[in-house]
């Protein structure tokens, strides 16, 4: 178990982390591919990003972003460096691989082992010679209901590294798909299933796969709210209440995935804020108390970061007396 986080400034006390934290975000990146030009965020977006963050942290206290943007997604840490420095906001970055789609030719001669330790190098020495240190593995990707070959030894090089360094792993499961398998590598693999979080489960308007991940012990990562395109938030909502409702507030993590810059405030999209200004507000209206909206949306990432599988500090910075208690709606 971790005490302090990895930022991009460098390491941060747990209890530093008062307000809220954006559980999977993009801050840099460089999706194209084909005809879609638009999957980028690049450094001409980084003021009206940085402008964004600010004024979250300042209407909501925003605290931190995971920033999940790895190998093959266009990182930029030493940009990510600059946002979180002039935004007063800290960030965390990653490393890893992203979907098969988004693989560099060479993974396709590596094994798992070698792959391991490329990732291992990055989280002790820093990424690309910056010495900007990963805190994260992530987003580990795989797309169908099973990993393809290459993304199977990813997710295992992924979960090699996190074992050997104490770093937790985010994955994307596309459209929410996959879950079960990704966790059935990196735990086989001897990652703890606390120190796991499946991605974009959102999208997948499915309970009881819900349910079945969480009681493993993985996190739930309800992590594109407000892409209305893929997913309305009105689904997203009755699928968080049903896992509230069957006692895992503890397990869900809760972002916006900003991938693109269309998806930019400035740009007339929904913006990092959207899950604090639409989508917390209609479940604090559906009856979700504050401690629980606290426990989602700051100590259940800080415990997924750390890979504490118990209470996460309370906001004052003393640790919490219990462990986190599943909350929901009143029935």
């Amino acid at each position: 178990m971790n005490e302090l986080l990895q930022t991009v400034a460098g390491p941060l006390p747990v209890s530093a982390v008062r307000g809220p934290v954006l559980a999977h975000e993009h801050l840099a990146l460089d999706l194209t591919r084909g005809a879609d030009r638009a999957a980028t965020l690049t450094p001409g977006h980084r003021a009206a990003i940085t402008e964004e963050l600010a004024a979250l942290r300042r209407e909501f206290g925003l605290s931190l972003v995971i920033e999940l943007t790895c190998r093959g997604m266009g990182r930029d840490v030493a940009g990510m460096a600059r946002i979180a420095a002039d935004a007063s906001v800290a960030v965390v970055a990653a490393t890893g691989w992203y979907y098969e789609p988004f693989h560099p030719e060479e993974l396709s001669r590596t094994s798992a082992e070698r792959l391991a330790r490329t990732l291992v190098g990055e989280i002790e020495r820093g990424c690309g010679g910056s010495g900007i240190r990963p805190g994260v593995i992530g987003e580990v990707g795989s797309h169908g209901d099973l990993p393809s070959e290459p993304e199977a030894r990813t997710l295992r090089a992924a979960a090699l590294a996190a074992t050997a360094t104490g770093l937790s792993v985010a994955t994307h499961a596309q459209f929410g798909r996959g879950g079960h398998a990704q966790l059935e590598l990196l735990t086989a693999a001897g990652l703890p299933p606390h120190r796991v979080s499946i991605g974009h489960q959102d999208l997948l308007d499915d309970p009881a796969v819900h349910r079945e991940l969480a009681a493993s012990g993985a996190y739930i990562a309800f992590d594109t709210v407000g892409k209305e395109s893929y997913q309305s938030d009105r689904v997203r909502l009755r699928l968080l209440l049903a896992l509230l409702e069957s006692g895992f507030a503890d397990r869900v993590l809760l972002s916006c995935d900003v991938s693109r810059h269309g998806y930019l405030v400035s740009e007339g999209g929904m913006g990092y804020g959207h899950l604090f200004r639409s989508f917390l507000p209609r479940l604090r209206a559906a009856g979700v108390d504050e401690e629980t909206i606290d426990g989602l949306t700051r100590r259940n990432p800080l415990r997924f970061l750390t890979g504490r599988d118990g209470p996460a500090p309370a906001a004052d910075g003393r640790p919490a007396d219990g462990p986190a208690q599943p909350a929901g709606p009143p029935r």
